[in-house]
């Protein structure tokens, strides 16, 4: 009997694909699509029932706007985001076609200057490194192993990777 897939899960033919798929689409070289861009990278965190708390989500947000910016802003060209889930941690990359990273001192009169240093302090790790002519800027933000229950407020759900293994 054929394998039947459960609602919202896909399930690979050969059965050795991993799941959640890395998303990845393209961003143009425009300011005013980066909010859209953010937007998106929530949608899917959010879409894949990744256990972040609503401060973590945040954080992430302003994380993802602010390394997508910098792509859009410095490379003045397209740039692709990619969302993955990797071992108990959620990973954002931005690639764009600039080779160098744009890292400034912040001026204490200036406004900008200081995205890099927010994500900095804010993921639980973040780097970047060369890919062909260009880079991708990359931050992680480690799952949560106590996140809100599904239950709306009846309890906190703990662990819940063990739950996955008990069903």
């Amino acid at each position: 009997m054929p394998e039947v897939a459960k609602p919202g899960f896909v399930v690979s033919p050969l059965k050795t694909a991993r799941f959640p798929v890395p998303l990845e689409w393209g961003v143009p070289p425009d300011g005013a699509a980066v909010p859209a861009a953010r937007r998106l990278v929530l949608e899917i965190v959010r879409a894949w029932g990744v256990p972040l708390s609503g401060e973590a989500l945040e954080e992430l947000e302003l994380c993802a706007s602010e390394v997508i910016a910098n792509a859009v802003g410095h490379a003045k060209a397209r740039c692709a985001v990619t969302v993955r889930r990797v071992d108990g941690r959620l990973r954002v990359e931005v690639a764009d076609p600039h080779p160098t990273l744009e890292r400034r001192e912040a001026d204490p009169e200036s406004t900008g200057g200081r995205g890099l240093l927010l994500v900095e302090a804010l993921a639980h790790a973040w780097g970047w490194h060369p890919a062909g002519a260009g880079k991708v800027v990359w931050f992680d933000f480690r799952e949560s192993c106590e996140a809100p229950c599904p239950t709306y407020g009846w309890g906190t759900a703990h662990d819940l990777r063990l739950l996955g293994a008990v069903a």
